[in-house]
């Protein structure tokens, strides 16, 4: 039990605190519900809602939403559109965010399946740099879908320390001019 300025009252019976909380006028609010035994708080109700919410609002504020971007392949993708394609997933893991590259296979293309595989694990190489594998290739009806994750900045290799500025050059010695 915890008393309306701070000071620790000590463990007692729950009427004894409801007792003590409407002597001061306010109310007994469960702060640790979990702890053994439970810790309670003389205090306003409404000033401990008005700060759990403040608490929630600041947590919320300093989460990142991570969004699932979507990059689609065919089995015959051309190169320049491949390259294309890679550049886009490379600016979403930098962004953060994670992709979801799917490969559609159309008519006959379903008894190829192993090239549309080696579409996706060529992307896979290429962008191995910036994110790492969440989900592996599989298929659901006529797509194959992959899912990528941006590498968490701990595993990424550091980034090479700025060179310094050259040293400012000195002085151009001063010339006197002769008098005449």
């Amino acid at each position: 039990m915890i008393g309306a300025d701070g000071e620790q009252l000590g463990v007692m019976q729950v009427f004894e605190a409801v007792k003590k909380a409407r002597e001061a006028g306010l109310d007994l609010v469960e702060i640790a519900p979990t702890a053994v035994p439970p810790v309670c708080r003389i205090q306003d109700y409404g000033k401990f809602l008005y700060e759990q919410g403040k608490k929630e609002k600041a947590a919320k504020k300093s989460q990142k939403n991570i969004v699932l971007k979507e990059v689609k392949f065919s089995v015959n993708v051309d190169e320049h559109d491949f390259v294309t394609k890679r550049n886009h997933v490379v600016r979403f893991l930098g962004e953060g965010d994670k992709v979801k590259a799917s490969l559609r296979f159309k008519g006959r293309e379903m008894a190829h399946r192993e090239l549309g595989r080696a579409v996706l694990e060529r992307l896979t190489k290429e962008v191995g740099e910036v994110g790492m594998i969440e989900t592996y290739p599989r298929m659901e009806g006529n797509t194959m879908h992959l899912i990528i994750a941006p590498k968490k900045e701990g595993t990424a290799k550091p980034k090479p320390p700025k060179s310094q500025a050259p040293p400012s050059p000195s002085p151009a010695p001063q010339v006197q001019k002769p008098q005449v």
